[in-house]
């Protein structure tokens, strides 16, 4: 038997890149845990609560004390959750709660793990989209993916959208406060449009999305915040947005998911206000693949793997833009729909916001 042709392997680069393997490993199945946690309101007991043993925290919230004490050993192994071996005792760090409890943090990221467990739930339709090449539609996805990104996205824009991305853009302020005509397209569970609508008591808000379900969350939701007289709600695809006239039209990480980008931009910009302002939320990426390799871009071409581009492939064109698409890649698609100036008003390490005008 000849060794002919079989490379020589650098043992050191293999235990390495075993090592990060098993870590990847724990993290996949962590990613679980802590999608449990949250769903069962093990952090939220644990938060400010001080050392708790698994038995005190099963009772606090109802669950079963061997499987809550499996859970916690894999929170302790994890660094998630702090243990101390002389009282077996469990403790939720400050820093850590902020990340996994508290949903008003603009850390929290249950919401990110939500929409991951959704992915893995449709697992065989992936697969087959893959083999296919098909699109999978937005409605098509195991439900935890709509709540999931209405956890993952508000925390960002409870943080920056009024604070700062509203304000960095070109006398949008001024009109918002005087009384402005605003549409969201894309709005999902109208947790940007709620949000624009405590913030702006004079201004009209309508937020519109293709997923009926979604839509009426989002009145569900502008009821209980009581801003349901100027924060209303339609289901409508963005290439077929209604109305005119619109002192500003949002597009929050949606532009990327659409089929047909460059005719739903040419139709915002047509149903603009002659001054009017496209304001664009996208996830924050560089143009090139060499300067997204990185935690944030590994993580968003993955969920682009199997939400973005599969949702863009199964409408109309099928442009496929994908999460990571970058500046240049958008900014041409709004000077291909007729936009005169594109710029980049701010940034989080989540996300870029470009101004665009008529």
């Amino acid at each position: 038997m000849t060794t002919t042709g079989i490379p020589t392997l650098d043992q050191a680069k293999l235990e390495a890149f075993v090592g990060q393997a098993v870590v990847d490993m724990g993290a996949a199945i962590s990613g679980l845990m802590l999608h449990l946690g949250d769903r069962l309101g093990l952090y939220k007991a644990m938060a400010g609560a001080g050392p708790l043993t698994s038995v005190s925290l099963a009772q606090r919230t109802g669950t079963a004390e061997r499987y809550v004490r499996e859970w916690l050993a894999n929170q302790a192994a994890g660094g998630y959750v702090a243990y101390d071996p002389y009282d077996n005792t469990f403790e939720l760090p400050a820093e850590q709660a902020m990340v996994v409890a508290d949903e008003q943090s603009p850390v929290f990221l249950g919401g990110a793990f939500e929409t991951i467990a959704s992915c893995y739930a449709d697992h065989d339709m992936i697969v087959d989209a893959f083999r296919s090449g098909d699109g999978i539609g937005w409605h098509a996805h195991d439900e935890r993916l709509f709540s999931g990104c209405l956890r993952l996205f508000r925390p960002g824009y409870a943080a920056h959208l009024v604070q700062e991305w509203l304000p960095a853009l070109d006398g949008v302020v001024d009109k918002l406060r005087a009384g402005a005509n605003v549409a969201d397209v894309g709005c999902g569970y109208g947790a940007s449009t709620i949000l624009m609508a405590e913030a702006f008591a004079h201004s009209r808000f309508v937020g519109f999305d293709s997923h009926r379900p979604s839509v009426q969350a989002a009145r569900a939701a502008a009821v209980e915040a009581g801003v349901q007289s100027r924060a209303h709600f339609d289901v409508s695809e963005a290439r077929e947005l209604p109305g005119t006239g619109y002192d500003l039209v949002c597009l929050f990480d949606t532009l990327h998911d659409m089929g047909d980008p460059i005719g739903a931009a040419r139709t915002i910009r047509r149903a603009l206000a002659p001054d009017g302002t496209l304001m664009l939320v996208e996830p924050q990426a560089g143009d090139a693949l060499e300067q997204n390799l990185n935690p944030v871009g590994r993580t968003y071409y993955g969920l682009s793997a199997v939400i973005c581009t599969p949702g863009s492939l199964a409408q109309e064109v099928g442009l496929g833009l994908g999460a990571q698409a970058g500046e240049h890649r958008l900014a041409v698609v709004l000077h291909e729909a007729g936009f005169s100036s594109v710029r980049r008003v701010a940034e989080t390490p989540f996300n870029m916001i470009l101004e665009a005008k008529p």
